[in-house]
């Protein structure tokens, strides 16, 4: 609370009661309470503003989803360094291409296949191991 630990907040209760007295500290207590109850009033009734305002359609947002405690940079460049660049030939792509291949050359599918298989570019690893090198990424310099 306000970055201050137990030993702190042990010292101000002590050097209030030294400095008000015991004869004026229920009174200051009472203000506070009041005042606390004040401020927490006038949270929600803001809060209740800002819904009203807003409409509807905004009740079931989830705005916990975009507090910014809780990214991790680490784990976004780790996802950012895992996910597949958008050249990367796809399975699909490499299938159509080497019945291509086969039909233009002559060869048959079987050979079309085990060609691609020998040229084809190797993906990367869904897994996080922190004891492989990173990549050299040539589009990311």
């Amino acid at each position: 609370m306000l970055g201050m630990n137990g030993w702190e907040m042990v010292v101000l209760v002590v050097l209030a009661v030294v400095v008000l007295g015991p004869e004026r500290m229920p009174e200051y207590a009472a203000k506070l309470a009041r005042l606390v109850v004040r401020v927490r009033d006038m949270a929600n009734d803001a809060k209740g503003q800002i819904k009203d305002q807003m409409g509807p359609e905004f009740e079931d947002i989830n705005w916990r989803q975009y507090d910014p405690r809780q990214y991790d940079p680490r784990r976004i460049v780790r996802e950012a360094l895992l996910e597949p660049s958008p050249g990367a030939t796809a399975v699909g792509a490499t299938a159509v291409g080497t019945a291509a291949t086969a039909g233009a050359t002559g060869m048959s599918a079987q050979d079309a296949d085990d060609d691609a298989a020998a040229h084809a570019v190797p993906t990367r690893s869904t897994s996080y191991d922190p004891d492989l090198a990173v990549p050299y990424d040539i589009e990311a310099t």
